[in-house]
């Protein structure tokens, strides 16, 4: 009798263990349904970093960069915000466009997450290849086309 309840409880536990996946697995689909991806190559589709206009102004929100790219001719399929931000709506930390640095890496120390380490730099090359490196990594080596 001791013998044969011995022989079940690995089986249960199995069996509880297996549940417990199947429930993760459910909850997992839940959150991340809640999530949009689109992914892209940018060795075939452009992908830009905005940050101000060509009059110098900044676009401020999604909606004033989509309407401005439509005055141009433009089409936009996907936008998010790539960056951090000062209350000026100056870029925190590096941010360079079409190959021009417009403003430099901030690699000092401070409070909240975006001193964070480690962090790095999201940068497109002008052979259109997406590359992500540590901060303090990071070389500006003149073909840059994108980087934040």
């Amino acid at each position: 009798m001791l013998n044969s309840s011995y022989h079940f409880k690995p089986l249960f536990i199995l069996l509880f263990s297996l549940a417990g996946l199947f429930s993760f697995d459910k909850r997992y689909q839940t959150i991340y349904d809640r999530f949009v991806n689109y992914k892209i190559n940018p060795a075939n589709q452009n992908l830009q970093f905005f940050w101000k206009d060509d009059k110098g102004q900044t676009y401020k929100s999604i909606a004033n960069l989509k309407s401005w790219l439509a005055q141009n001719h433009k089409d936009l399929l996907f936008a998010m915000n790539g960056g951090m931000y000062k209350e000026d709506n100056t870029p925190k930390g590096l941010f360079i466009q079409n190959q021009e640095v417009k403003t430099p890496p901030d690699t000092s120390s401070g409070p909240g997450n975006f001193y964070m380490k480690p962090n790095g730099v999201f940068y497109i090359a002008t052979n259109n290849l997406p590359y992500i490196t540590p901060t303090e990594q990071f070389k500006n080596h003149g073909h840059i086309k994108f980087a934040t």
